[in-house]
């Protein structure tokens, strides 16, 4: 951190170092103005940087994106674990089922954290705290000897890993700066849109051939080498403003995101959302939330910033974060269920009819970064959420035998338009930004996208589990509830139209 004086009578700014390459360091500006000196012309913010992603961007995207892959195969590698896990420590569904709840309640607790332990801290000290925490998670899961450690252990997994996504878009973001931001979220999005569908497929490797414990070892080596790489990327410089903890409104987000996602899991296992066990930690919940809403809009420097909101664009974003945690997080529960139970296809069968999916993500990703960049957000998601529309009409009208030829080229176009769809709706959260107020927004979408995906998760349970029992206990009445499920899935894309409308027409303006 350092002050760059120049001519008098000129504005200055503190200066962050986020990443250095052999021949270029990018600084950051952390918008402190002063009247006496500027950022000296050798020293570019990345505003004043090349349009093109450099050599040392890349770089610096390669290394987050290394550390933020483990994070979110992770979930869905152990998803496909649960019933070996359950048969081999001896214990009920509803036990093992805190193997993934649990790990789901700690990313709760701790993503509002993020912004402010990055501020505090500094980006690079986050990342690899966070790194050390899932890869130490991670081997105490595998020598886990009863269920209760295993579910321990898992708490702190997902401690590590609950900051890590959000950690993984704050640096990138103010790495790259606006006229980038399309093409780094691009590169964000990878993990988190190919996790739920490479996942399975790795997970039904691991538990067809290997012992359960290696569901959890390969993150171990993967941790490892994203730290070392982190520790000689990343910059060390600290923060120089280290603003204080917001004590109230930890007490009351943590408690109550955690309560919220708590709610919704149980509604499977209940079914539905009428029982005390389900109401009373939703209400609970929700009051919390409201509370801290309340609080935050009171104080200068809250866990996370709620007059975000009142950006359009983030405000927007934030909504479709919402539907699309719902729609993505929700589907990825159906479509496995519908090939095993259905079909007859076995674990890693499953996982490899996906595969579409990921292809038509990948070729999106590769080229809505730019498109977005480029064009602006509002387009490039309307066409995204068009194509996930198209893409999931084939299931809402599945059968017991329904072509898979039909269903992977849907599964490829679904793929596609979420790419499509998600990267512009996570840039334009940045849009209109300063530096200083990326951390916090970071953390905000993914706390917001994080309880969309559990109320999608629990509404399609229910509504499966509903559909399961009405029907005729036959692979064409499991069909038709399936079909079912699928159109709730098709209208939470839906859905997304509105906000999206309300997302920017066009990029940003270089300052």
């Amino acid at each position: 951190m350092g002050r760059i004086v120049a001519e008098p009578d000129t504005p200055y700014v503190e200066v962050d170092t986020l990443y250095r390459s052999d021949d270029t360091v990018y600084r950051m500006a952390a918008a402190h103005p002063s009247p006496d000196a500027s950022v000296a012309p050798d020293l570019p913010t990345p505003d004043a940087a090349p349009d093109r992603l450099d050599p040392a961007l890349l770089k610096l995207a390669f290394v987050i994106l290394l550390g933020a892959i483990a994070a979110i195969l992770d979930t869905t590698i152990v998803n496909v674990a649960l019933d070996t896990l359950g048969r081999d420590f001896g214990t009920s569904v509803t036990t093992i089922q805190w193997v993934s709840t649990g790990y789901l309640l700690a990313l709760a607790l701790v993503i509002p954290l993020t912004g402010w332990a990055i501020e505090r801290w500094g980006a690079r000290r986050v990342w690899l705290t966070s790194l050390a925490l899932f890869a130490g998670g991670s081997a105490l899961c595998g020598l886990a000897w009863s269920i209760g450690s295993l579910i321990a252990f898992r708490v702190v997994q997902g401690i590590g890993g609950g900051m890590l996504l959000p950690a993984a878009q704050t640096i990138l973001a103010q790495a790259a700066g606006p006229k980038r931001f399309g093409r780094v979220m691009a590169i964000v999005a990878i993990p988190a849109q190919l996790g739920p569908v490479v996942g399975p497929v790795l997970g039904g490797v691991i538990v067809d051939d290997l012992p359960w414990r290696w569901i959890f070892y390969v993150n171990v080596p993967i941790c490892a080498v994203a730290m070392v790489l982190a520790a000689r990327t990343l910059s060390s410089a600290r923060p120089e403003i280290r603003p204080r903890l917001d004590l109230r409104g930890l007490v009351l987000l943590s408690p109550g995101l955690g309560a919220v996602v708590y709610g919704f899991s149980e509604s499977g296992a209940h079914g539905g959302f009428g029982s005390a066990g389900v109401l009373v930690p939703l209400l609970a919940g929700i009051a919390m939330l409201v509370a801290f809403t309340i609080h935050a809009l009171r104080i200068a420097d809250p866990l996370i910033d709620m007059r975000l909101f009142r950006v359009p664009s983030f405000a927007a974003s934030a909504g479709l974060m919402f539907l699309f945690g719902m729609s993505l997080f929700g589907a990825m529960l159906l479509l496995p269920l519908y090939y095993q139970q259905v079909r007859g296809a076995s674990a890693l069968d499953a996982g490899l009819l996906l595969a579409p999916q990921g292809l038509g993500t990948m070729v999106a990703l590769l080229v809505v970064g730019r498109l977005t960049d480029r064009i602006g957000p509002r387009p490039i998601a309307l066409a995204g959420i068009a194509l996930s529309v198209v893409g999931t009409i084939a299931y809402t009208q599945v059968t017991a035998d329904t072509s898979e030829w039909l269903l992977g080229a849907s599964l490829l176009i679904r793929g596609a338009g979420l790419g499509a769809a998600i990267v512009p709706v996570m840039a334009a959260a940045y849009y209109g930004l300063q530096d200083s107020q990326i951390p916090r927004a970071s953390a905000a979408t993914r706390a917001i996208q994080q309880v969309g995906g559990s109320l999608g998760t629990a509404i399609l349970a229910v509504i499966l589990q509903r559909g399961l029992t009405h029907h005729a206990p036959t692979a064409a009445g499991h069909a038709a509830a399936f079909g079912t499920a699928f159109w709730w899935s098709l209208g939470f894309a839906v859905l997304a139209v509105g906000p999206a409308l309300l997302l920017p027409a066009h990029p940003p303006k270089s300052p």
